[in-house]
C-alpha cells in the first residue's frame, strides 16, 4: 500500500510561513489530483489547494494569495507553502493523493497553529 508521510506545521506566529511537505511511497506524476486538506476543531474537513490532473491548480478563497501548493514528481513529493498565516489557519493539515479517480490516501495528519 502507498504510504503518505508528512512533516512540517508547528507553532508561528501571525504573519509568519510554514512549509508542509507530504512524501509519498509511490510515484506522484500522473495521479488523478494531489490535495491539501485541513481541518479545525469542530469543523469539517475543507479542502484548501489541489493540483488536478488537468494542471489547473484551485485554491480555496481564504488562502488565495498566500498559500502555495507545488509537487516534485522526482522526488514524490508534494509541498504547501504558507505564508502570512493567520490564527484561523490553525488546524490539522493532511494530504491526500488520489492515484485513480476513488483511489486514494491520506497522510497522518500535523499539526499547524498560529499564535502569538
Amino acid at each position: 500500500q502507498v504510504r503518505l508521510v508528512q512533516s512540517g506545521g508547528g507553532l508561528v506566529q501571525p504573519g509568519g510561513s510554514l512549509r508542509l511537505s507530504c512524501a509519498a511511497s509511490g510515484s506522484i506524476r500522473n495521479v488523478h489530483s494531489l490535495d491539501w486538506f485541513r481541518q479545525a476543531p469542530g469543523n469539517q474537513r475543507e479542502l484548501v489547494a489541489s493540483i488536478p490532473s488537468d494542471g489547473n491548480v484551485n485554491y480555496v478563497d481564504s488562502v488565495k494569495g498566500r498559500f502555495t501548493i507545488a509537487r516534485d514528481n522526482a522526488n514524490n513529493t508534494l509541498y504547501l507553502q504558507m505564508n502570512s498565516l493567520k490564527p484561523e489557519d490553525t488546524a490539522v493539515y493532511y494530504c491526500k493523493v488520489e492515484w485513480f479517480r476513488g483511489i486514494f490516501s491520506w497522510g497522518q495528519g500535523t499539526q499547524v497553529t498560529v499564535s502569538s
